[in-house]
């Protein structure tokens, strides 16, 4: 039998502990399937702007705003991917516990399934629309979501703390920082894209944190009207040209891979001048390739409902 040194084996029973709490905690209990391990994967954290930086998963957006009262964070991706970015933060210089607010782009559970967990450990105020607020709190996507046929198998741990409701161009402020919320309605009834001036000494730049706008939806929804509800798709199309429209430096995506934020990471971990981030048409760009997509998928709507009735 081979002997293992105790010393050796001490670390490794150290080691294996935070790996062992993670998975007994309920919050961070990991949502399975092949689209989160895809997802939930390192990303080296760094600054995008002035006082924003890229806290998330390499899958996942997860987004810090340093501001002179405390910090403000975007979205919490999975709950496995809490303990990462929770390091992550860290690794920046910065303390979870300063956390005074956590807003939230739409209530899926891969964008609010880690909330749950950050708000327990930060103690921060959860902000949301108020159809996320309400989903945030059921675990669950809320019913008239496109996605709502998917409920039972996609649910997260819900937030157990008031959530504050943030409505179309109201704003959040904190301390020098002034994050604005926009009603983007589509990808989910609650949607919120935000946006806010991050400056690096006299040079100020509208970061835009985009949330989706693409239609996916569980089978049977329709964007068009049907016996539930009215045209959707019109109120879609509009949001896509908001976001079109929003003053826009730097463009984050909820989903780093959809809006070319993934490529600009790894650029940013090579060299961070000229800063990767910066793109003036990003927001247009990413909102002609969601109009194309919404163009499709209304297409696709209308041909089956013209074969229905043949």
């Amino acid at each position: 039998m081979k002997h293992i040194p105790l010393a050796a084996l001490a670390f490794a029973l150290l080691a294996a502990i935070p790996a062992v709490a993670a998975a007994a905690d309920p919050l961070t209990k990991p949502i399975p399937g092949d689209g989160p391990k895809r997802w939930n994967r390192p990303q080296t954290p760094m600054k995008i702007h002035g006082d924003t930086y890229y806290v998330g998963v390499a899958g996942l957006s997860a987004v810090l705003i340093r501001s002179d009262e405390g910090l403000i964070l975007l979205d919490g991706a999975l709950p496995q991917s809490v303990p990462m970015i929770e390091a992550n933060i860290r690794r920046l210089g910065f303390k979870v516990e300063d956390i005074k607010y956590i807003l939230n782009s739409h209530a899926h559970f891969d964008h609010a399934g880690g909330i749950a967990a950050l708000q327990r450990d930060s103690g921060a105020v959860v902000v949301a629309s108020p159809s996320g607020a309400q989903g945030l709190k059921l675990g669950h996507a809320v019913t008239d979501d496109p996605q709502a046929g998917y409920a039972k198998e996609a649910t997260w741990p819900p937030v157990t703390t008031e959530v504050r409701e943030l409505r179309d161009g109201e704003t959040l402020r904190l301390g020098n920082v002034a994050v604005t919320a926009h009603d983007t309605f589509g990808h989910t009834p609650g949607s919120t894209t935000w946006s806010w001036k991050s400056c690096e000494g006299d040079r100020c730049l509208d970061v835009v944190y985009a949330d989706s706008l693409n239609s996916i939806s569980a089978p049977g929804f329709h964007y068009l009207a049907d016996a539930t509800h009215g045209d959707l798709a019109e109120r879609f199309r509009s949001s896509i040209r908001k976001v079109a429209a929003l003053p826009c430096d730097i463009l984050i995506s909820v989903h780093p891979d959809v809006g070319g934020v993934d490529g600009k990471l790894r650029q940013a971990e090579k060299h961070a001048e000229p800063n990767p981030f910066v793109d003036a048409q990003a927001c247009r760009v990413y909102a002609e390739h969601a109009g194309k997509l919404l163009d499709a998928r209304i297409a696709e709507e209308k041909a089956a409902a013209a074969k229905a009735t043949r």
